[in-house]
Formats: structure tokens, sequence, C-alpha cells
């Protein structure tokens, strides 16, 4: 599968594209029809790591066993997107997935736990591969534990 990114996310605008599906998410149980309909995604709801502010990310993910997975590719931009230090500064995060809040611990896979959760989510959208091509940094994959 191949998501289809919403042209306004490289015209400078992804604040309001995440808007917009978010509120699409949660008013459908996660049935988007718009951008990235049929992918699976979720909604990271995460802390600023200086401001303390509350912010939602929608994300494509994946699953291994229980835990979540999320990687942190801004399209394959040049550096991390601002999410990923937000939950390396404050792991204790929430997911929303269809309609359901889980409470996750967030952690950063390393080595071959790493390389095989990449390949797995690329394997299932290939966009991932054409993000890792773009740019020099490597990926970082995101582990999402639930909580009790």
């Amino acid at each position: 599968m191949r998501i289809e990114v919403p042209a306004e996310m490289y015209r400078g605008k992804l604040h309001e594209v995440n808007e917009s599906v978010v509120a699409e998410y949660r008013a459908t149980g996660g049935q988007l029809a718009t951008a990235f309909a049929g992918a699976p995604i979720l909604l990271l709801n995460h802390v600023g790591a200086k401001s303390g502010k509350a912010y939602t990310s929608p994300l494509a993910d994946s699953r291994s066993g229980d835990d979540y997975v999320i990687i942190a590719s801004m399209g394959g931009a040049p550096s991390n997107p601002q999410w990923y230090r937000n939950v390396v500064a404050h792991p204790d995060v929430a997911i929303e997935v269809g309609g359901e809040q889980i409470a996750v611990r967030a952690r950063v896979a390393e080595g071959d736990e790493r390389d095989r959760l990449d390949r797995a989510q690329a394997d299932q959208i290939s966009n991932f591969d054409d993000y890792q091509s773009r740019t020099e940094r490597r990926i970082p994959v995101i582990v999402l534990t639930p909580r009790s």
C-alpha cells in the first residue's frame, strides 16, 4: 500500500492538515476517507518537550505483538519531527486507535529490533522506503507499549 500524502503537507501547511485529519479521525472512529484513507493511522497525544503544551499528531502505525510502532520519518526531511523530541522527553503518552484511548510508554527501538520494525512498516506502507532514501539521518522507530 502507498499513502497519498496531501500536497499541503509539503507546502508548509502541516499544522492545518493535521488538525483536519485529527477532526475527521475522531468524528469517524478512525475511518479516514480523505487524507491517508485506508492506511493504518493512530493519533499520538503528546506533551511539548519545552512548552508542556498538549499536541495530537496523526501517524501511520504498525503492530508488533501488543505494541504499536510509529516511525519519525517526517516524509524524509533532514530533521526529526517535533513529536519525536516530545516523546523522548516525555515518554508516557496516550494514543487513540479507532475510538479507544490507550496509555502507552514510548521508547526508541535500537539495532536489529529497529531494523526489523522499520522493514515491517515499509513492507506494509511503501512510502517509508522512499522517506529513508530522501534523508541522510537514520530515521527513528518508536515502540509504544501499553501501560497497565
